[in-house]
């Protein structure tokens, strides 16, 4: 009995090294930005200091610098609505896509959704020569409307894909059912449907809004002006000048943009995972 207790205590004592080792690995890059955010330039540039700690007094002089000398706001403001915009125009075309290839019988369902998957594949740097050709047929360079029209091309291939696997996985017999006692079959996909695959939606709206803020290419192709820049351009080509880094504002810039985005992994980590895993799996 001693000797399976102890090697109870020895195993949950494994597991909590590997929680805490894990936790620590994670949170350390938030922290480092934190940190590095509030310490003076003296602090940072000197190779004798304490690197994980204070050892001057805090400041906010380079979150002063950020806001007043830069256009952060107005590229988060950007990133923002063009992440909204793409990720209704999104959803909006890949749930009506995704329940017709998943209720399309025989093998052309399959094969036209493997097709639209594997477009998503395909190199942003391939594409984004002939896109801007097209984005400035349309006179939409140097507006965020170029990105609003170019981010579906690649946003709704994958989401489709994905959701395939959630109506896949959900009982026709239920949308007969409904259909039996009144429903039209688009009442049924509404009000049946949809809500079953919350976890797949809210999938796709994590992922088309993480894509938005994390894409570069395009935004620098497409967009010069200052003005209209993405946050993902804007801050590394005014905040990097040659070879002198603001370390203190590239972090602040970091933790600001990256911390929405994590809490809400965290909030819907559960259904981010359902999402991913029934996507996969069928």
């Amino acid at each position: 009995m001693a000797r399976g207790r102890v090697r109870e205590l020895l195993i949950e004592a494994g597991r909590w090294v590997v929680v805490v080792s894990f936790s620590v690995a994670l949170a350390f890059p938030f922290y480092w930005m934190l940190i590095t955010t509030f310490k003076q330039d003296g602090d940072l540039y000197n190779t004798a200091n304490n690197p994980f700690i204070f050892n001057m007094k805090p400041t906010l002089v380079h979150l002063q610098v950020l806001f007043r000398d830069t256009m952060y706001l107005r590229w988060a403001g950007n990133t923002a609505l063009v992440g909204a915009l793409v990720v209704l125009i999104t959803l909006v075309l890949s749930l009506p896509a995704a329940y017709a290839l998943a209720r399309l019988t025989g093998k052309w369902g399959e094969r036209m959704g493997i097709a639209m998957f594997l477009t998503y594949l395909v190199p942003p740097t391939l594409l984004f020569i002939p896109l801007s050709r097209v984005v400035a047929l349309l006179g939409l360079q140097d507006t965020i409307w170029s990105l609003v029209f170019v981010y579906p091309s690649f946003t709704i291939p994958f989401s489709t894909w994905l959701l395939m696997g959630f109506f896949k996985s959900i009982p026709r017999e239920l949308e007969d059912a409904a259909m039996v006692d009144g429903l039209t079959r688009f009442g049924a996909f509404v009000r049946l449907v949809v809500p079953i695959s919350l976890s797949g939606i809210l999938t796709v709206v994590i992922f088309t809004f993480t894509l938005v803020t994390q894409e570069f290419v395009y935004a620098l192709t497409f967009i010069a002006p200052e003005r209209n820049q993405m946050i993902g351009v804007g801050v590394p080509t005014f905040l990097i000048r040659g070879d002198v880094y603001f370390w203190g504002e590239l972090m602040a810039a970091c933790l600001i943009t990256s911390l929405p985005i994590a809490l809400l992994y965290n909030l819907f980590l559960d259904r981010f995972i359902a999402g991913f895993t029934v996507g996969a799996i069928k």
